[in-house]
């Protein structure tokens, strides 16, 4: 099995940039290419949603993405230790009516030796919002360097 840097044990700088890589794989929706970040066996807790192993993970997200359309993401560092990171993030997105939402959350991640995600267990809420109250502006896809993040934008 190949490894997928960095890996644990994490320090600040190293979670963070982890962190960062899965922002911009969740905002490529793709499926594919964010489901081989984990293990085989992997087990998730999205909501009601328990997910076991890539190919439910898969599956998972490509449900996910064609109800959660124009879908961005910003991810925070929340606190890390050996294997764990835990994660905030908030993301916006609308639905196939033109509501649009802002999702917050928080997720706690658990890597193996070659830092691949074996746990993966998130907690979200969803405010319906109006257009106008939007925060994250920029091209669909990864999120410009110079965009700021959620403690910048107060969330």
């Amino acid at each position: 099995m190949e490894s997928k840097p960095p890996l644990p044990p994490f320090t600040e700088e190293t979670a963070a940039a982890k962190i960062r890589m899965a922002e911009d794989a969740w905002n490529s929706r793709d499926p594919v290419r964010v489901s081989m970040v984990y293990t085989e066996d992997t087990r998730w807790r999205n909501r009601a949603e328990f997910p076991t192993g890539r190919e439910d993970v898969r599956r998972f997200l490509e449900r996910k993405w064609a109800r959660e359309l124009d879908y961005r993401l910003i991810k925070e560092l929340w606190a890390c230790t050996g294997h764990r990171i835990a994660v905030r993030f908030a993301y916006e997105w609308h639905d196939d009516s033109g509501q649009w939402y802002r999702s917050y959350g928080n997720e706690n991640w658990e890597f193996n030796e070659q830092g691949y995600m074996m746990r993966r267990f998130a907690s979200i809420n969803d405010l319906p919002i109006k257009e106008s109250d939007r925060k994250f502006f920029w091209p669909l896809g990864r999120r410009p360097d110079d965009h700021p993040g959620l403690s910048d934008l107060g969330l």
